[in-house]
């Protein structure tokens, strides 16, 4: 491994990791030697990731969290430094979208809880390492934001609101936290073949008008997303800070 991609003994955080993007990037970022605690709000699914991990030569931690409950993301952070001793890296991977609809069919309860498991919770998580990093002198964030962050799509406009809220945090974050050495950037997947994203591309009128606009001709896949964030969890990206990588095929390239 070069040095460049090297994690060995750095301590990763991962949330929404039983699955999908964040169970890639986990892998990944074990697989570059990285002790990775991996949290979302069901115990199963972590255990199953986590001794994937483990049996293919990797170190993982399984600790439940609800990202939109302030209390369980400081617990999930006492834990990794009761059994890690420091945070090198966090990735704000977890989220919901729980309206798909339009903005005025949506009732006040389903923005409460995208807000507060899309927003809050990424703050609440970075407030509780940041003191870390800080006595570390250093650090990695790594926000998973989406395309829909950079423009809106189709039907979810709550969602859509979160992540370009996510992705100014970033940038907000990126300034705060420079003189800290500690560098946040932000992912920006399009439409990755998920079961979060299943309503997408589990339609074919919708999947068909994706596949028709995005160059490459197919939508992403988990592990597309993980090896941007191994390259911003690494010294590779220690000059890049406040930016946001897009992966998407293509489908967001400027046409005439």
């Amino acid at each position: 491994m070069s040095r460049l991609f090297d994690l060995t003994d750095r301590v990763a955080i991962i949330t929404g990791a039983s699955r999908g993007i964040g169970q890639a990037i986990a892998g990944r970022l074990a697989e570059a030697g990285a002790r990775v605690v991996i949290s979302s709000r069901k115990q199963d699914g972590l255990d199953e990731v986590a001794k994937e991990i483990q049996d293919a030569g990797g170190q993982a931690l399984a600790v439940t969290a609800h990202n939109g409950q302030k209390d369980a993301l400081h617990t999930l952070v006492k834990t990794t430094i009761d059994t890690f001793g420091r945070i090198d890296i966090l990735v704000n991977n977890a989220a919901t979208n729980p309206h798909f609809g339009t903005l005025l069919d949506a009732e006040d309860s389903l923005w409460q809880k995208t807000i507060e498991v899309n927003i809050m919770g990424n703050m609440w998580l970075t407030q509780a390492v940041v003191p870390h990093m800080r006595r570390q002198g250093g650090g990695k964030i790594i926000n998973v934001a989406s395309i829909n962050g950079l423009r809106p799509g189709r039907m979810q406009g709550i969602y859509s609101m979160t992540k370009a809220a996510v992705i100014n945090l970033t940038q907000t974050l990126a300034m705060e936290l420079a003189d800290d050495d500690i560098q946040v950037n932000a992912i920006a997947p399009g439409l990755v073949k998920t079961k979060f994203a299943s309503a997408i591309w589990g339609n074919d009128e919708l999947l068909n008008e994706i596949l028709r606009r995005t160059p490459a001709k197919r939508i992403g896949t988990p592990d597309d997303i993980a090896g941007i964030a191994l390259y911003l969890a690494s010294p590779a990206s220690d000059y890049a800070t406040g930016q946001v990588f897009v992966v998407d095929g293509g489908v967001t390239v400027p046409t005439i």
